[in-house]
């Protein structure tokens, strides 16, 4: 799918987890600048090292400045205290881009910002981050679930293909919806996984998870080629 190239922005990412660093240093190869991160605690510090060497780590307040995007890659849980928080200050700049990465979330959490003239976006890559680089693989041909005004629709589906995705446009009144899926499938595949592998060390076999791993991609590619799905590694890596 082809969408309307992204302008380069100044990028600023708040959160320093498995997410925030990869989608950066994605968004970075495709030529956006990225200003600074925030990063609370030792691992989250050398997290962002390592995947955006040379980017400043900033408090959140500066990072928000100095940015044309704000990526709010938080839990779910702490993004209406942050983005009130940062209303509350009158940290937002009208004109900026406030994107945040929670599934169960849709626009509306970010109501405060848009009261300040911020465009608001929900982008939620639907992959399992390490934190890593080895996540940059897995963006390419994954799926980003978008939410979004009408007429920023174009933009949050140019920053989804962008970072190497495949953007899906997802009401804002079914996100929680969304969310419950993609937790259910995450979980599920991890259970069956953990099962098989345990029962096979049991019977000692040496890499059980070599011989449930074969059997999980195939059998989770058929079913998604059953279900009409363009492509068997679209969606949720099991693994």
């Amino acid at each position: 799918m082809s969408a309307p190239q992204a302008s380069r922005l100044g990028v600023g990412v708040i959160g320093a987890g498995k997410v925030g660093p990869v989608l950066a240093r994605a968004l970075a190869g495709a030529g956006h600048a990225i200003t600074g991160i925030s990063a609370i605690g030792e691992e989250a510090r050398e997290r962002a090292e390592a995947m955006l060497p040379g980017v400043p780590v900033l408090e959140t307040a500066e990072v928000v400045r100095r940015s044309e995007l704000v990526l709010l890659a938080v839990p779910g849980s702490e993004l209406e205290g942050l983005v009130s928080g940062l209303a509350a200050t009158g940290a937002w700049q009208p004109g900026q881009l406030a994107i945040h990465t929670a599934p169960e979330h849709g626009i509306g959490i970010l109501a405060p910002a848009l009261a300040q003239g911020v465009i608001p976006l929900a982008l939620h890559p639907a992959i399992v981050f390490t934190g890593t680089s080895l996540d940059l693989a897995r963006l390419s041909g994954a799926t980003i679930a978008v939410t979004a005004p009408a007429p920023v629709l174009p933009i949050g589906q140019a920053l989804a293909v962008e970072m190497g995705a495949e953007p899906e446009i997802v009401a804002e009144e079914d996100r929680p919806a969304y969310a419950d899926a993609v937790a259910a499938a995450t979980e599920l595949s991890r259970a069956v996984v953990r099962q098989g592998v345990e029962a096979l060390s049991e019977m000692g076999i040496a890499r059980p998870d070599r011989l449930i791993g074969g059997i999980v991609r195939a059998s989770v590619d058929e079913e998604l080629i059953a279900a009409g799905a363009a492509d068997p590694r679209d969606g949720l890596d099991p693994l």
